[in-house]
This record gives C-alpha cells, sequence and structure tokens, in this order.
C-alpha cells in the first residue's frame, strides 16, 4: 500500500509508478456471479463443459469488463491518499484487453499517475492503468482511468 499524504506529494508524482496493487484470484464464482449481475451469460465465460470442447482457450474467461470493473478495488489495495475525504471515478479515455483473463488465475494492476488537474474544490487524476495476469506474457487490460478527488 502506498500512502500519498497530500496534493502536493501526488503532483511530485506525474510520469511515474506509483504503485502496484495485490493480486485478485478470478474464479468461476465471480465470473458466474458477473455474470447475472450483467446478464452477461456468453457461454466462454459460464460454461465450462463448452469451453473445455469448443473454447480456443480450453476453460471459461473473464468478461473484459469484469476485469475493468475491478479497477476501483485494485485501485484501493494499491494507493490511499490521506488527506482524500472523497474520490469519484469519473470515466475512462482508453481501454482495451488485448489478452483473456482465464477462469482461476489472478489479477494485479501497476498504477502510473499521468497527469494532475485542479477542478473546483479538488483534482482529477489521470492514471495509466495495466492489468497483468500471473504468469501471463501480455497484460489483460489497459486503461487511462480518471478520477476526481477531494480534500
Amino acid at each position: 500500500m502506498r500512502d500519498i499524504a497530500d496534493l502536493d506529494e501526488l503532483k511530485t508524482l506525474v510520469g511515474t509508478e506509483v504503485a502496484v496493487s495485490d493480486w485478485i484470484a478470478i474464479t468461476q464464482e465471480r465470473i458466474n456471479t458477473f455474470a447475472d449481475a450483467t446478464s452477461d451469460h456468453q457461454w466462454i465465460h459460464v460454461d465450462v463443459e463448452r469451453c473445455k470442447a469448443e473454447s480456443p482457450f480450453g476453460a471459461p474467461v473473464a468478461h473484459g469488463f469484469l476485469t475493468l470493473s475491478l479497477l476501483p478495488a485494485l485501485f484501493e489495495n494499491a494507493v490511499r491518499m490521506v488527506d482524500v475525504k472523497m474520490a469519484l471515478n469519473y470515466g475512462l479515455n482508453k481501454v482495451r484487453f488485448p489478452a483473456p483473463v482465464p477462469v482461476n488465475s489472478r489479477l494485479r494492476a501497476r498504477l502510473t499517475l499521468g497527469s494532475v488537474e485542479p477542478i473546483e474544490g479538488g483534482a482529477q487524476l489521470v492514471w495509466s492503468v495495466v492489468v497483468e495476469c500471473e504468469g501471463a506474457p501480455r497484460p489483460v487490460c489497459v486503461a487511462e482511468f480518471v478520477m476526481r478527488r477531494y480534500p
């Protein structure tokens, strides 16, 4: 966990890798729960037997949007902005899913601070996030994550 005391310290970190999150497990239960929450029950995610027989991956893979939805959790276990009373997910500038996330794998995020811009009452941060799958040669998600922080 990386503690950042205040906005002045945060500004000194622009352009650097600030933190790497803990690993998060991607189980079939997590994939199924996400499928239920989003009504996306495509067989490559939820049908274990069909995946063994027909999928090029040989097993279920997580939804790309499941991986994306984990960004706040990955961020939360990697960075703590000490002086912040409220942080909001403001959006995404770019998102790509370069590789699949196989069931029973683990993910973590590398967080690089791209920019800090003043806004009324706070600051807007743009983070470059690279989500890695343990043992995989390519990232599974690359995104620009926009956050607003209010002290």
